[in-house]
Formats: structure tokens, sequence, C-alpha cells
């Protein structure tokens, strides 16, 4: 199997990758899973809801990191701004994922989030989450399993729009989506994009008319329906197969 069939892969799997992200809620399986004793404490610890209005900012880039942030409800998208104040779309984030991840290593964010719609997290002071985390090994190994599936999704997907032409990225960016939704128990099948053209395609690295035209193309050949924002998969194993064939 190539490097990209198998990234193709690692992004099309994302049941247990996208609702384990996070790990406030998600009871986990297995002999080494934390006692409930430490489940109520790490539950205790998100405990405060903050609101973000639709096109709000959760966290900005270069702030100290001072939480993580699991999304209770809404949509949001991350994005890295240079110098002269150029904004690259990141990633966008669901319902059950943990929003901060990237302010770990350096001690400050080095993206942004935004709300695209009006949205919930639930705040989670790092300090105390760090000490806990030293208290249980169980629930260390779990964090950390949190983020090495982050860091291989990313990577999956970084290699995905290296390697596939414009028609292969929307199809694996719009089956993503259907897993991620698929996984939390919604319709994968009826999508509504929060996100505009314009971000997806600063997500892919397409132009916005690029974008436009490629799901244009893809409602012509019977693979969906558009209706503004709202999308509705009519073949999703047509959209594996632009995958592994673009």
């Amino acid at each position: 199997m190539s490097a990209t069939s198998s990234a193709v892969d690692d992004i099309h799997a994302p049941a247990a990758m996208a609702v384990r992200s996070s790990f406030i809620r998600h009871e986990p399986v297995g002999a080494s899973r934390p006692g409930p004793a430490i489940r109520l404490r790490l539950q205790a610890l998100a405990a405060e809801r903050r609101r973000v209005a639709r096109g709000a900012e959760l966290f900005r880039q270069g702030d100290s990191l001072a939480a993580l942030y699991e999304i209770h409800a809404g949509v949001f998208k991350t994005c890295l701004s240079d110098k002269d104040g150029h904004c690259q779309v990141t990633g966008f984030h669901m319902t059950g994922e943990l929003l901060g991840l990237d302010g770990i290593g350096a001690g400050r964010h080095s993206v942004a989030a935004v709300a695209l719609e009006d949205a919930l997290v639930c705040v989670v002071p790092y300090d105390a989450l760090n000490c806990l985390l030293q208290e249980s090994a169980a629930l260390q190994h779990e964090f950390h399993r949190a983020m090495s599936r982050e860091i291989v999704r990313a990577h999956a997907f970084m290699l995905l729009l290296g390697s596939v032409a414009a028609e292969g990225r929307v199809a694996a960016f719009l089956l993503d989506l259907i897993g991620r939704l698929r996984a939390r128990g919604f319709s994968s099948s009826a999508l509504v994009l929060r996100m505009s053209r314009d971000e997806i395609g600063s997500c892919l690295g397409l132009q916005l008319e690029t974008v436009s035209r490629t799901f244009s193309r893809l409602q012509s050949d019977g693979v969906l329906v558009v209706r503004k924002r709202c999308v509705h998969v009519l073949d999703e194993a047509a959209l594996h197969g632009i995958v592994h064939t673009a």
C-alpha cells in the first residue's frame, strides 16, 4: 500500500479517531482505564461552560495557554496568521473535540480558534488537568493517546493535500466530515457546512473558484445535491473512489 493510500484510509476511518480525540466525557474501555474517582474529578474540572458568539475568538494566536476546551456545541475553525495579516485556516473542529492542544508544547497558542456559529465550550484549566494527569497513569495514557490521534490525523491530512488534485481534496474533506458526524450519531448524508467556500479553500490549499467549481461538478455527476451551505451526499462510495484515483 502506498503512503498516499494509507493516508486516505486514515483520514476516512475517523469513527474511533474523532470521538476519542476528546476524553473528558468519553468513557474509555479496557483494563487500564482510569477509575471512577478520577473520572469524576476530570469531569468536575470541565464544569465551567463558556458561550462563544459566532465570529468571536475563543483564544488568539500567541495567547498563553490557560485551558483546554471541549466543544459542547458548535463548530470552530483554527487559523494561523502571518506577519502581513494573511490568515490560513488549519482545521475545523466540532462537538466533542478538544481545542487548545496546540499550546501545550510552547505554553502559548500557535493558532487562533474562531467560532463559525454560536457555540458552547467546557473550560478545562490546564494546570489543574496537568496535576490530575500526574496522579493517574491511566488518565495520562488516555490523554497521550488522544493527542497522538490528533497528530496522526493532521499528518495524514497534510500528506493527502500534497498528493491529490482539487476534486480529491474536496472529496476527502467531505468524507472526513461524514465520518466525524457518523461517529457522533448524526446524519452522515445531510451536511450543513458552517464554514464558507473560501474557508474550505484556505484549509485545502485551493482557490475559492476551484472549490465552487468542484462542488458544482460533483453535483452534476450525481454525487451531491448542493443548496448553498446544505449538502446532501447521494453517493458516498463515489467520493471514496475520487480520492483513491485522484
